[in-house]
């Protein structure tokens, strides 16, 4: 760890307090009820400017240095996911299916440690907006604080994000310019068919026949329809029908999730499905409607916010440890639709690459790693105070 990395690493045990609060008392998306007051107490005991109710759940902490207009905001996220719990943790989640299986609570306990830091020994020249957000697991909290005026009150230039990544190496940094993670889609084909006997089958039209020959050919979107530069990812995930033992279904409902890294991408899987459906149904004579919901678009990093994250993680990890330039992921992020509204940057960090700390996002087993508490909220320390310098009058 490098000195830069130590600037909160006197926080590291209150910190530890603090993640371990918020992972065994674990709240889902807009009821961060208990978080948020923790949140909106610890930064009002800090001296800084709280709204509270922003978004729902949400809590913006503003802090002012000087005289500069500038504005810059960090964004964690809150909420938890509707898992049970399978480690057996001094801290473990105390609410039956309820646990903080992505690290929201590690996100949280991070950059209130900046902010402590930040308040009480901050060198920087302008304000920091401190955004704690509500239900980013749904995609629905970013939107939601947008709504209640986010930008409005404060002349906020760019906005920042950062996402532990288990696998990674603790210590290590991790971001892009353009697209870092993708879009979710979330789509339902209905199909009316026309049921019967099973041992009949030529008197009707199979549901599930039709069905099948649509989740085979959806896969051809990405391998034949999708130029190889452009990601992507088709998954049919329950596949639903009236049928029983004997009695063919004359209908067939099938669910799944579609990811893009780019809105021409999403364009294209999102009309080259309805073409598929539309196809295999005319041959079968039967129907079919087709709905293709947006839930998150992709996050796009702005580049010359992703050099000053680029910049600012390198002053904690070194140039060794930061990568500026890596492989984009097809998981989706709320942090999206704020970036959409202002410059911002999506930062990935190491959780670590042993036991619960390896462990997929979203396991039960998944732990955030205690160890990356310090760099990650040194990273905010060194953002804020390179992005708002002091300047001599």
């Amino acid at each position: 760890m490098t000195g830069a990395a130590m600037k909160t690493a006197p926080l590291h045990a209150e910190m530890m307090a603090w993640r371990h609060d918020l992972h065994q008392h674990p709240e889902l998306g807009f009821e961060e009820h208990r978080t948020a007051a923790k949140v909106a107490e610890q930064l009002a005991a800090l001296g800084l400017e709280v709204h509270t109710g922003v978004g729902g759940t949400g809590v913006v902490g503003v802090l002012r240095r000087g005289d500069a207009p500038r504005a810059i905001a960090l964004r964690a996220d809150m909420d938890a996911l509707p898992i049970c719990e399978t480690n057996d943790l001094a801290y473990r989640s105390a609410t039956s299916g309820v646990m903080h299986a992505c690290g929201h609570d590690g996100h949280t306990a991070m950059l209130l440690g900046a902010a402590k830091h930040l308040s009480e020994k901050g060198a920087f020249d302008g304000a920091v907006v401190f955004v704690f957000q509500p239900n980013e697991e749904n995609s629905l909290g970013a939107s939601a604080m947008l709504r209640d005026g986010l930008f409005d009150a404060n002349q906020i230039e760019t906005i920042y994000g950062m996402h532990n990544i288990p696998g990674m190496p603790l210590n290590h940094f991790a971001t892009r310019p353009g697209p870092i993670t993708a879009s979710e889609n979330l789509f339902e084909i209905e199909i009316s068919a026309r049921g019967g006997h099973a041992a009949l089958p030529h008197m009707g039209v199979d549901a599930i026949l039709v069905g099948a020959e649509i989740v085979s050919a959806l896969q051809t979107i990405v391998s034949r329809k999708l130029d190889p530069s452009m990601n992507g990812v088709v998954s049919v995930t329950e596949f639903l029908t009236d049928g029983k033992r004997n009695v063919l279904p004359g209908t067939a409902t099938l669910k799944g999730d579609a990811r893009a890294l780019a809105p021409e991408s999403n364009k294209i899987i999102e009309a080259r499905m309805r073409q598929i459906v539309d196809g295999v149904c005319q041959a079968h004579g039967v129907t079919a409607t087709v709905s293709y919901d947006t839930q998150c678009q992709p996050t796009l990093n702005d580049p010359g916010a992703a050099m000053a994250a680029t910049r600012a993680a390198r002053l904690v990890a070194g140039d060794a440890q930061t990568d500026p330039a890596c492989a984009p992921k097809l998981f989706s992020e709320d942090f999206a639709h704020l970036a959409l509204h202002r410059p911002g940057c999506f930062m990935l960090m190491g959780n670590g690459i042993d036991g619960p700390h390896a462990r997929p996002l979203h396991s039960a087993d998944y732990d955030f790693n205690d160890a990356a508490l310090v760099p990650g909220s040194s990273f905010w320390v060194e953002l804020v105070e390179t992005e708002l310098p002091v300047t001599n009058a």
